[in-house]
């Protein structure tokens, strides 16, 4: 049981986690709850940057945020599918590290890659709970999974305060220098290379904030209807 963690944290390339997550992550590792990164891709088929440089801007991000671990599957870039070897790739994952909470890519997006990215994860967080499927470990499934909302506007179910968490989810995301605004850089500028885009991660944070009567907020789409214990819980 020494490597189970309460939170897992699953995204297409390097750095979704940070951007649509990275405040909920650091708040959680904050409040004293192990969390790990999973990446599914090493983000080759970037415009900017390459895998080798994406590597470390992972490992250093992750060291921003304080996650325990953070683990690559290696699938391909913009070519994995949610089918049975990707699968059973993840099923082992969600078994050996049995998080609680699971976190997963929108539900739709720009990207192909997280909408294949979200529907692999949460498939594979089901069966990871059917005892048949037989992988040498003990079946687990998570209590919830959570997708967090990128590129495009989803209406969140619920947001999470991040107010005291933002200047360190925007170190995370900058972790990736490749990938975002430098003013220096000669690479080919893409949508997400500009100034105006990095603003608008903290901008849509301040929104949240603003619709939920806090600073800054992340918000999340839920796959089950939520129950809370009393009416005190809501705030």
């Amino acid at each position: 049981m020494d490597k189970q963690l309460d939170i897992l944290a699953f995204g297409a390339h390097p750095d979704d986690v940070e951007l649509s997550c990275g405040g909920t992550i650091a708040k959680q590792v904050a409040l004293g709850n192990s969390v790990g990164i999973v990446d599914l891709t090493r983000g080759e088929l970037g415009t900017r940057g390459s895998a080798e440089i994406r590597d470390k801007e992972a490992a250093k991000a992750a060291q921003i945020l304080g996650v325990e671990m953070r683990h690559n599957m290696n699938f391909k870039d913009g070519f994995f599918q949610n089918d049975e070897s990707h699968q059973l790739e993840i099923i082992k994952i969600i078994r050996e590290y049995r998080p609680r909470i699971v976190l997963a890519n929108a539900i739709s997006d720009r990207h192909p890659d997280h909408k294949k990215g979200s529907d692999l994860v949460s498939t594979a967080c089901f069966l990871a709970g059917l005892p048949k499927i037989e992988t040498g470990q003990e079946a687990w499934r998570p209590e919830v999974v959570y997708h967090y909302i990128q590129f495009e506007e989803i209406e969140p179910n619920f947001v999470v305060d991040i107010s005291e968490f933002i200047d360190q989810k925007m170190e995370a995301v900058k972790a990736f220098s490749s990938q975002f605004y430098d003013a220096n850089s000669d690479e080919p500028e893409t949508i997400i290379s500009s100034q105006g885009f990095l603003d608008s991660i903290k901008y849509r944070a301040a929104n949240l904030g603003r619709l939920s009567r806090t600073e800054y907020a992340e918000g999340f789409t839920v796959e089950k209807l939520i129950a809370v214990d009393h009416l005190d819980t809501l705030k």
